[in-house]
């Protein structure tokens, strides 16, 4: 549903309970309106924008995005011998990674949900995305080790299992993924991922990302 610049995000209802919008234009009058009506609402916004109607009407700061992007020719890929694809990988195989894998994300930084809402926030998506066959698998000596979920080549939520972390492995894991999806045909792969998550940030650069303009995310619970 879009009403007054108010666009309904059915997959955050299913998990927090109430009414969840994005606003894509932050007027005074929408504003207003989610002052007023139930619900949790969403805005991103320029960072040098001006803030002041969003703190008048209660709205509050908690993750600024970044975004990288790859064109083919600019991607440094770090193959390594023992990693590889998973073609079948099941939900249960990786629903677990969701476990407080992304306490950078705005749910986790929101202090008005608690962690473990937002982790089944997180698995809700990768859910829908495993069942649109959008999830890729990636094993390391024959073991799950990480998965991504994509649409377009858009990588829209990714994870690396615990026991695989602080190895150094993730950008041989993430080369084998977007290897397969340059092979698919797509030109451009780009993701999104909060400025205060050094390591994804530090991934990216090893990979030849660079980064589009941040945007600025705020929150706004209504009850």
């Amino acid at each position: 549903m879009n009403n007054n610049g108010l666009q309904s995000s059915p997959w955050d209802e299913q998990v927090f309970g109430i009414p969840c919008y994005a606003i894509s234009n932050p007027c005074t009058e929408t504003l207003q309106l989610a002052s007023t009506q139930q619900g949790h609402y969403s805005v991103k916004i320029d960072p040098l924008a001006d803030k002041s109607q969003l703190h008048h009407y209660g709205f509050y700061y908690v993750d600024t995005l970044i975004q990288p992007y790859c064109q083919r020719d600019n991607f440094i890929s770090h193959p390594h011998r023992e990693v590889t694809l998973h073609p079948n990988v099941t939900l249960d195989e990786i629903l677990s990674m969701c476990d407080d894998n992304f306490v950078h994300g705005r749910f986790h930084r929101d202090f008005q949900i608690s962690n473990a809402l937002a982790d089944q926030r997180y698995k809700q998506w990768l859910s829908q995305l495993h069942e649109k066959g959008q999830v890729i698998g990636i094993q390391y000596r024959q073991r799950t080790a990480a998965f991504i979920g994509h649409q377009q080549g858009n990588l829209l939520l990714h994870a690396v299992d615990k026991a695989f972390q602080g190895q150094g492995l993730a950008k041989h894991l993430w080369s084998t993924a977007i290897e397969q999806l340059f092979s698919q045909g797509f030109t451009v792969i780009e993701s999104s991922i909060s400025a205060t998550n050094l390591a994804a940030l530090n991934l990216y650069t090893s990979l030849g990302f660079r980064f589009r303009k941040p945007l600025d995310i705020y929150h706004r619970l209504t009850q």
